[in-house]
């Protein structure tokens, strides 16, 4: 691992995401981009050309060339290739911003937690919501003790078909309730710290298959939580195209004294034109030659953490327990019964790695 100072990282992944985590660190003054890794050429060539970085074909390339210069990876790869990459990495001492799911199999999510407790590594996961100045409100105040006990929080997430259908080309192999449910439990986890104990979920499987997509057309999982609350995730891939924004996103909090509702699709800003009308999105926006938003400022705390910053960024078993609890939504979809969620150890030898991620919401 590269010796204490700037930090020094690699990309793996140079899709839409991983682009954007480029250049973000290419802007941060405390780190360094030294690599990217991407195995599609035409994909590879283009970052070259936009980054003016090496890009490497697979990781062992990018290690072999690398590894003693590097501090830190971005796994920014599809949801369901996460744990070769992040494992090799980890044993390769270097620390981990692992894109949300953390995996999306429980042995996957295990994999990468004990390999990173193993080598003593930081293995962040990419929650980005935590950095969305509105939640980090709510959640100020519901800390602060004077708006009451959480009583129940409904989310929905949901995207359009062009997502399923056009931008993933992986669609197939993953799901609504894989690429959207993590962000909104992540949220309710936060927001009352409190974990999920059970779920319930129904879905449809009309839409996509007969598009030649093999995945459900949208899932709702009611979760029973630790403190006795209840949450409601709803999340679609099939909603119309004509929709103002790719997404829509709606979240309620309820406690027992108080409401919050937090809309996250509105810009406040809508364009209309020939066709239909628009919310143009400042999500990721650039000033002056510089990217900024949540998922910026969501690196820029990975950066800062290595730096030695004390921060509370959510971990590899916070992940895990994400990981878990989705596959239970997946297995209560096909069964059609409430699955208990599991929140025991990454392995049989967990309790003899020490983590290196304290700042875990605890099993």
């Amino acid at each position: 691992m590269a010796a204490q100072g700037r930090v020094r990282v690699a990309v793996v992944g140079a899709g839409i995401r991983g682009s954007m985590f480029a250049r973000a660190l290419q802007q941060n003054p405390d780190a360094e981009l030294v690599a990217v890794c991407e195995p599609v050429e035409r994909t590879r060539a283009a970052a070259a050309a936009a980054l003016g970085v090496p890009v490497c074909a697979d990781v062992e390339e990018l290690l072999t060339r690398f590894a003693d210069e590097l501090t830190a990876v971005v796994v920014a790869t599809p949801d369901f290739a996460h744990r070769d990459v992040a494992v090799r990495c980890a044993e390769a001492g270097l620390h981990l911003l692992v894109e949300k799911p953390l995996a999306t199999t429980v042995e996957d999510a295990e994999a990468i937690t004990l390999a990173s407790e193993r080598a003593g590594v930081h293995a962040v996961v990419g929650f980005e919501n935590r950095w969305n100045e509105r939640f980090a409100e709510v959640r100020a105040q519901l800390a602060g003790g004077g708006q009451g006990r959480v009583v129940h929080q409904v989310a929905n997430l949901n995207d359009t078909v062009f997502v399923p259908t056009q931008m993933l080309s992986w669609a197939g192999a993953s799901s609504p309730a894989w690429f959207l449910m993590p962000h909104t439990l992540d949220l309710t986890m936060w927001l009352s710290d409190a974990v999920p104990v059970d779920v319930f979920a129904r879905g449809v499987k009309r839409v996509l298959p007969g598009r030649g997509v093999p995945t459900w057309d949208v899932v709702t999982a009611s979760f029973a939580m630790s403190d006795g609350s209840v949450v409601v995730l709803n999340s679609s891939w099939v909603l119309p195209t004509s929709m103002p924004s790719v997404f829509d996103f709606r979240y309620e909090v309820h406690t027992d004294t108080t409401s919050y509702t937090v809309d996250i699709s509105p810009s406040g800003v809508t364009r209309y034109d020939a066709e239909r009308a628009s919310w143009l999105q400042f999500g990721v926006h650039e000033r002056a030659g510089r990217l900024r938003g949540v998922p910026i400022d969501m690196v820029d705390d990975f950066v800062a953490l290595l730096g030695g910053a004390d921060l509370d960024l959510p971990g590899a078993r916070h992940g895990l327990l994400v990981t878990r609890s989705i596959v239970a939504v997946h297995e209560s979809l096909e069964t059609g019964r409430p699955v208990p969620i599991g929140s025991g150890p990454a392995g049989p030898d967990a309790a003899d790695a020490a983590p290196a991620d304290p700042q875990s919401i605890p099993a």
